[in-house]
């Protein structure tokens, strides 16, 4: 039996085209076209082996990559072989029989600000569309695509706006594009505070003055036009510059809110709807920063424990 890697590849994309999102299915090709493709594609998938998985692994080890990267590459690799054992007669999967690429021992810890650091982050922004955006990222706890894709039509009366969709973060064939949210989960309704209700329709009044279009539903970040990462990410580091603060990424916006919460002593279930999660250990694992709100708890009870002697 002969079957090229790279026309199995063709035909998988034809498999996926409506069981993914846009954005998995542009992460997907570009993964595959850039990392997996160039080695494997003059391949007869029958005659793949797993010292050849193994070899691509070693491979891959050349350059370095995060563990994220690493495990995101195994993953679409054996979605792949799946893929082939259900319509191409492949045996199995051989990327499952060897098993994941070995991981880094050196863990990326992610970055999160407090209020203290936010509010001298937030001060140094003037621009007030900005200023507002990166606010609600900061008291929300919302991703970056879905704050982007935002509309007035999503913020009720109430102080609730509903996250019902997600923005492409690059342009796909000329223009970004709105899609679905990440799950399910991620489908739900938030309610904001007083003073960001406020700032929200301030811009509104904004965009009002500015476009003078009647009754024309405006992204609440941008008016006519969605804010562009590039630009917003323009104004985080150069606002990070000038308040001496080591810059965090979008995502890690969420990450503070989380945090934040949990400070306040919000119950986690709670912080876990917030952010749309389904399971409260991954909200637990990789967006409340435990450890550090633990270890200052600690210190806090010492230092009463200490005045006793």
């Amino acid at each position: 039996m002969y079957l090229k890697f790279e026309d199995a590849y063709k035909q998988y994309l034809i498999y996926i085209e409506n069981r993914q999102k846009i954005q998995s299915k542009e992460n997907l090709k570009e993964k595959f076209e850039n990392k997996i493709l160039p080695y494997f594609k003059n391949f007869n998938i029958y005659d793949i082996s797993e010292l050849d998985y193994m070899n691509f692994q070693n491979e891959i080890e050349k350059f370095n990559y995060s563990n994220n990267t690493k495990r995101n590459l195994h993953y679409l690799i054996s979605g792949f072989f799946n893929y082939c054992v259900l319509y191409h007669h492949l045996k199995y999967n051989i990327a499952k029989k060897v098993g994941n690429i070995k991981m880094n021992n050196s863990k990326v810890k992610m970055k999160h600000w407090n209020l203290k650091d936010f509010k001298k982050f937030i001060s140094n922004i003037d621009n007030i569309i900005y200023k507002v955006f990166f606010e609600f990222m900061y008291f929300t706890g919302c991703r970056p695509g879905e704050v982007m894709a935002l509309k007035f039509s999503d913020l009720d009366n109430n102080k609730i706006i509903s996250i019902n969709k997600t923005i492409s973060e690059h342009s796909i064939e000329g223009s970004r594009v709105i899609d679905t949210p990440k799950s399910l989960n991620s489908v739900r309704e938030i309610k904001i505070d007083k003073k960001l209700y406020k700032h929200l329709l301030q811009l509104k009044s904004i965009y009002d003055k500015k476009y003078c279009v009647d009754n024309f539903d405006y992204f609440i970040f941008g008016g006519v036009n969605p804010l562009a990462p590039t630009t917003i990410n323009r104004y985080k580091n150069k606002a990070c510059n000038k308040a001496n603060l080591k810059p965090i990424q979008l995502r890690e916006f969420r990450r503070s809110h989380a945090t934040l919460l949990y400070n306040l002593n919000i119950p986690m279930q709670f912080i876990k709807q917030r952010l749309g999660h389904s399971d409260i250990n991954t909200t637990m694992k990789y967006y409340v920063d435990l450890e550090n709100s633990k270890e200052k708890r600690v210190i806090k009870t010492l230092n009463l424990i200490r005045l006793l002697f």
